[in-house]
């Protein structure tokens, strides 16, 4: 029990420090999505870094709109990197997405 509390808190910050002005909803979803099975084995930052991308791309941009216009995956991850990074500065995040670091753009 001890160790999930230490990694709530450990989440928990890692998200105040990630993303300081980030709307509550979607800081309760990234909270969520950071705490997922194949996310937990991570440290706290990386899963609310991998948990932030793919929660920006999925609810904030055009991606799903252009993979049901038929771009793969990585197409489409591609052209929404400038929309995820106009979110993430305006959350005032601490880290934006770098378009010559493909390890970035993975998790869905």
């Amino acid at each position: 029990m001890r160790g999930s509390t230490g990694r709530k808190r450990a989440v928990a910050k890692a998200l105040t420090a990630l993303l300081p002005a980030a709307p509550y909803i979607d800081i309760e979803q990234i909270r969520t999505d950071a705490s997922a099975p194949h996310l937990k084995p991570l440290p706290p930052a990386i899963a609310i870094w991998l948990a932030t991308v793919a929660h920006v791309r999925h609810q904030h941009t055009d991606y799903e709109k252009l993979l049901d216009e038929g771009y793969d995956r990585d197409s489409a991850r591609f052209f929404v990197i400038d929309q995820i990074n106009k979110v993430l500065t305006s959350w005032r995040a601490t880290r934006l997405l770098d378009p010559d670091l493909d390890e970035e753009l993975g998790q869905d």
